[in-house]
């Protein structure tokens, strides 16, 4: 079978690993409106640890070995012609960009506060976003947090431990957070936030006003529209999870009445066999869990499959959320299971064998330490 041209709309986590998957059969073109893989995890050690968060988060396209095959190109997507099967996107310059495909993958990922928004954004704009927020709560003296996910917990809880002093406050709506994961993950977590002397404030649910995007660190009071006077802090981190899928340049018929991407059980757009959708903006399920489940898997084997006329296989979601919360401490990595249950990587394990081994070589492939040579940055 002929090597097919497969356009990766979106190059964040899920889009990335679909690419890499699919670079080994396909000739492979991937758009992102970042310079490189700009993750949307592990919010908490971002805001607090960025030089550490950057290490393994922030990791520019041309450090990746097994993106060595496909071609990479920043620019913002802007529309489709599903007929003439053409993506259309614009570069920095403003230069229009036009991009044939034989299979169109979309993963352009959701937006979701200050920390993933589609806006496009050079090395230099990144790092400034990175230094700009650390920043900002360095030189608070106490600090609000808004939501009840796993980045308003692990936001809370990273600020606590890397700065002892700082007074912090979690406030979310129902009565506990976290409620997209068993049960028993909150019980272990809320033991911790209270070892680190962390306020938890349960039935708060926040008044967002008009207009307003969640989009940046704000010193404003906060309003509860359930009933409790207000709360003022000198920061206040808004991760209340209100996400907004980036599907603007899709044609209406794709998505859903939220703006997702509508799909079947194999991640495969209704009533087009070459496009599928991978990772948040993919309205698989109500956790749209396919972001955390590794269906780059799944959508590469179904690619091969859809053109060779093979059977499809099915994506079967998780019913809890499941990985961590808080992300790598100098005590190691606790990572939950579906289940709720908890295990944990010891500290040297973390450095010596989950990232250079599991990570770095078993999931990417492997990465560079400097982009290689032949490379434009």
């Amino acid at each position: 079978m002929s090597r097919r041209r497969v356009v990766v709309a979106g190059l964040g986590d899920s889009g990335l690993l679909t690419a890499i998957q699919l670079a080994r059969h396909n000739d492979v073109v991937g758009l992102s409106a970042k310079p490189g893989l700009v993750s949307g995890q592990e919010l908490g050690v971002r805001l607090s640890r960025p030089d550490e968060w950057t290490r393994n988060y922030w990791i520019p396209f041309e450090r990746f070995r097994a993106l060595d095959g496909v071609r990479t190109l920043h620019a913002t997507l802007t529309g489709v012609n599903l007929g003439a099967r053409t993506v259309f996107a614009q570069n920095p310059d403003g230069s229009a960009l036009t991009e044939p495909y034989d299979t169109l993958i979309i993963s352009t990922g959701v937006s979701n506060g200050f920390w993933r928004q589609p806006s496009l954004q050079s090395s230099t704009d990144v790092a400034e976003d990175l230094r700009a927020a650390h920043q900002r709560l360095i030189s608070a003296r106490s600090v609000i947090v808004i939501g009840g996910g796993a980045a308003a917990v692990s936001s809370a809880a990273n600020l606590a431990m890397t700065w002892p002093n700082l007074r912090v406050d979690l406030y979310f709506p129902g009565e506990r957070a976290l409620t997209q994961h068993a049960p028993r993950v909150w019980d272990r977590i809320r033991r911790r936030l209270n070892e680190l002397h962390v306020g938890l404030h349960p039935g708060h649910r926040a008044l967002i006003p008009e207009g307003f995007a969640c989009d940046r660190i704000t010193d404003q009071p906060v309003q509860w529209i359930s009933g409790q006077s207000p709360a003022s802090a000198g920061a206040v981190v808004w991760a209340t999870g209100r996400v907004r899928p980036n599907t603007d340049w899709l044609p209406p018929e794709l998505r859903d009445e939220h703006g997702f991407v509508r799909v079947t059980p194999q991640l495969q757009v209704p009533g087009h066999r070459n496009i599928f959708a991978v990772g948040d903006v993919a309205a698989t399920d109500p956790l749209r869990a396919s972001a955390r489940n590794r269906a780059d898997h799944l959508v590469a084997h179904n690619v091969r499959a859809a053109a060779s006329g093979r059977p499809m296989r099915t994506y079967r979601p998780a019913a809890h959320r499941w990985g961590s919360v808080l992300g790598a401490q100098p005590d190691g990595l606790e990572v939950f299971a579906p289940s709720g249950h908890a295990f944990r990587f010891p500290a040297w394990s973390v450095e010596r064998v989950l990232q250079p081994w599991i990570v770095s070589r078993g999931i990417y492939r492997g990465i560079r330490d400097t982009p290689r040579k032949d490379s434009p940055a």
